[in-house]
């Protein structure tokens, strides 16, 4: 750092090399995540997500007394296996009903995210594809030196 100017690495990367590596991850998300809403099942099953956090957060009110909010966030806590502790059903209600709950929530959330997930990929792999393959630079491998045993010892 001479002079007091900040040292330049020569594997510096220029605002077109970071958008290339990062294909902007958010506007990938928005991009598949309207593409799938496209799709009637990914909607079926986004359907069934929020009816069953609408049914868990009027379960959580009615029956542990919790309010909207509370019971909102409890469902939503549970679905995503979060846990912090916060809030647990005191009912043996409350907990038989959170033990189904979790088991579909849980199941239907990570089909979603991992649809999502896919379909990022997916998005990202089509555009790289349009650009021309790295050159890659050729290795030249040394033969193997063959091993002999002496067997007339």
């Amino acid at each position: 750092m001479a002079g007091g100017q900040p040292a330049t690495s020569s594997a510096s990367i220029t605002s077109s090399d970071a958008t290339i590596a990062g294909m902007h991850p958010f506007k990938n998300f928005v991009v598949t995540l309207r593409t799938l809403l496209a799709d009637e099942s990914f909607r079926a099953a986004l359907s069934i997500l929020a009816a069953l956090l609408l049914v868990a957060t009027i379960f959580y009110t009615v029956v542990e007394g919790w309010s909207p909010l509370d019971s909102l966030y409890f469902a939503v806590i549970a679905a995503a296996t979060v846990g912090f502790g916060d809030l647990a059903p005191t009912t043996d209600l409350g907990k038989a009903f959170t033990i189904v709950y979790v088991l579909i929530g849980v199941g239907l959330l990570v089909m979603l995210l991992s649809r999502i997930a896919a379909g990022m990929v997916e998005r990202k792999l089509e555009e790289t594809a349009g650009n021309e393959p790295r050159k890659r630079r050729r290795v030249r491998r040394r033969p193997r030196a063959s091993v002999t045993t002496d067997e007339a010892d």
